[in-house]
């Protein structure tokens, strides 16, 4: 069940704190030291941007001269008539548009390139994050922090440069013109108004914040019941759990809904608000300009030209609290994200790691100890060396640390005592990838991408030609099934395989694997969730893959390990027994006992 934060003044500050962290952040993608076109890019944009302000300005002027001249105050020709003054306030409202949008084609590849290296950054980062993270990960959940936080860069990029200094800019420009061109009672007026204004709208949108966060995590809520159901399609269907999924989700909805109806109450509250302050401003300006109009000190075109920079301060002082909100939402997401991206990887390469070598592909396990909790060890002290070429089985109960053997191998995890080498290499003094591109797993249940039965066996091998692939799939016995397919090679397999059988998955698993051809190979359970006969097939498929090459075999299914080179038999993290099959048959030890059992197992299933 899902914790509501409670807000305190602590709470807020850390948020301060954490939107100041994610602007230090981001700012750096306006003006990366080693991409000059960047910084051209940023400088023109704001030149462009600059110009529109001062045309903004000047336009309302123009607008005076015009009606001015209308009301006989002001010049009668027709250069500098109501229709000549008409025509240059034309061209000045389309110069100020035209330089904006100028403004926003230079920078859309500024903000494009942040967005995609801040993506690339980010996917990354997952990549390398540890198994015991992704163990516990929520990926729908993960996917729109991600989405939500990625959209927010570009935003938070063109808003930092084109928002809040060029508004202050204007409004300072503005305030200017008004003291001025008449007095300091039109310059208080305005002053009190847009401080009103600020006050009022930073205020309610901080409250604000709180429910739209609270929205937000009610949609990743939701989001992560919906896609966690639909990766579990097949177990909802075996259950009939079709209306509970449809409640649950149902459920989940239901909070978001009501999170965002107070998040939409909020902001129309915050829009009449706004409304009133702006709306009670402009009428005290104008009152005032009327007055001065009726006492002669002021012409109509002042009344007008007042009007129209009142006005013009209304739409930036609309889009400052559009923008406010914008940007702490976007604060909150990208906040997120750079959370995301701040979660240190539990296994990195060590400073001056180097490429493993493999000479012969000699495993050697020392002593070693290691518990996903720490008060729960998995491996006491394990001891074991498998020689290069040979095939050497795991085996035991559930639970005994046969699969942890595997995953500390592929460093997934580091051992948390005692050492694992390759050659006399310890896994943790050479790099990841060099010992990843070592080593070969085929696990119990392959998992394959969505995409064509092609993409998935070249994916051992980056680059792989068609003849490789080919030679692959006929190693792995899968080449005369995929040509009686009706789209051969290009048949797509579905999401995560689901197109293809157990058995069918398995062999496109064992040629991908193949195709990567690397010394060491690691059998985890490979056919423990297959058929008899198909297990038979995939075997014999098995066998020929570990030809040459040193073999960890993880077996549930004793059956298929009997002729391994030697079998070790862990229980409870130890190893108990180890030896070729006849010799442990005849000790009448823990493994004669799981072959017994397994047999009789077999027989009632024959019976």
């Amino acid at each position: 069940m899902r914790r509501r934060r409670t807000y305190t003044d602590a709470n807020l500050n850390d948020e301060r704190i954490s939107g100041w962290r994610t602007i230090r952040r981001v700012a750096p993608y306006l003006w990366p030291a080693e991409h000059a076109w960047v910084k051209r890019r940023v400088v023109l944009a704001m030149l462009a941007l600059l110009l529109s302000k001062l045309i903004a300005v000047a336009t309302p002027v123009l607008y005076k001269w015009a009606v001015d001249s209308l009301s006989g105050q002001g010049a009668s020709d027709l250069l500098l008539g109501a229709v000549g003054l008409t025509l240059a306030y034309g061209i000045a409202r389309l110069m100020s548009n035209g330089f904006q949008q100028l403004r926003d084609a230079i920078f859309a590849a500024v903000g494009q390139r942040a967005l995609r290296q801040l993506a690339l950054e980010t996917f990354r980062h997952i990549h390398q994050l540890s198994m015991r993270y992704h163990i516990t990960r929520k990926t729908g959940g993960l996917s729109r922090i991600i989405e939500r936080g990625v959209k927010g860069v570009e935003f938070l990029l063109r808003f930092l440069l084109f928002s809040i200094g060029p508004l202050v800019l204007e409004l300072l420009m503005i305030a200017g013109v008004l003291f001025f061109l008449f007095d300091a009672w039109y310059l208080a007026a305005v002053a009190l108004t847009i401080a009103l204004y600020v006050w009022f709208t930073f205020k309610v949108t901080e409250w604000r914040v709180k429910l739209r966060r609270e929205m937000n995590d009610q949609d990743t809520d939701a989001n992560q019941k919906a896609i966690d159901s639909l990766l579990n399609f097949e177990t909802v269907k075996y259950f009939g759990a079709e209306e509970r999924e449809a409640t649950r989700y149902d459920g989940a909805m239901a909070k978001y809904a009501q999170a965002a109806l107070k998040t939409a109450y909020s902001l129309a509250f915050l829009n009449f608000g706004q409304a009133f302050l702006i709306t009670g401003g402009l009428v005290a300006v104008m009152v005032m300009a009327a007055i001065g109009v009726e006492q002669g000190h002021l012409t109509v075109g002042d009344f007008v030209m007042v009007n129209a920079y009142m006005i013009q301060i209304t739409m930036p002082l609309n889009f400052l609290g559009t923008v406010y909100r914008e940007i702490r939402q976007a604060l909150v997401d990208m906040g997120e994200m750079f959370d995301l991206l701040e979660q240190p990887a539990e296994v990195s390469d060590k400073p001056g790691a180097t490429p493993l070598r493999v000479d012969g592909g000699t495993v050697r396990l020392d002593d070693v100890r290691f518990g996903y909790e720490t008060e729960r060890p998995i491996l006491k002290g394990v001891s074991l060396e498998v020689p290069a070429g040979q095939t050497v089985a795991i085996v035991g109960s559930s639970g005994s640390g046969k699969s942890t053997i595997g995953r500390l191998l592929f460093r997934f995890y580091d051992v948390q005592g005692g050492s694992l080498e390759i050659d006399g290499q310890d896994v943790r003094d050479v790099t990841q990838k060099s010992l990843h591109d070592a080593i070969g797993v085929v696990p119990q249940d392959t998992v394959l991408f969505n995409d064509t039965i092609r993409y998935n066996i070249a994916y051992g091998k980056d680059g792989a030609t068609e003849e490789e692939i080919v030679a692959a799939a006929k190693s792995a016995q899968i080449h005369e099934f995929i040509q009686g397919l009706p789209l051969g090679y290009d048949t797509a397999v579905g999401e995560r395989g689901l197109k293809l059988s157990g058995g069918e998955k398995q062999r496109v698993g064992i040629a991908r694997t193949l195709l990567k051809n690397p010394p060491i190979l690691l059998l985890d359970e490979a056919t423990s969730a297959l058929d008899t006969e198909t297990e038979q097939e995939i075997q014999g498929a098995l066998q020929r893959a570990g030809q040459g090459r040193t073999v960890i075999t993880i077996a549930h299914r004793l059956s298929t390990i009997a002729d391994a080179d030697r079998i070790i038999v862990l229980e409870n993290g130890e190893i108990v027994e180890e030896g070729h099959h006849a010799d442990l048959l005849a000790r009448q030890g823990r493994y004669a006992s799981l072959w017994a059992r397994q047999a009789a197992e077999q027989e009632e299933q024959a019976a």
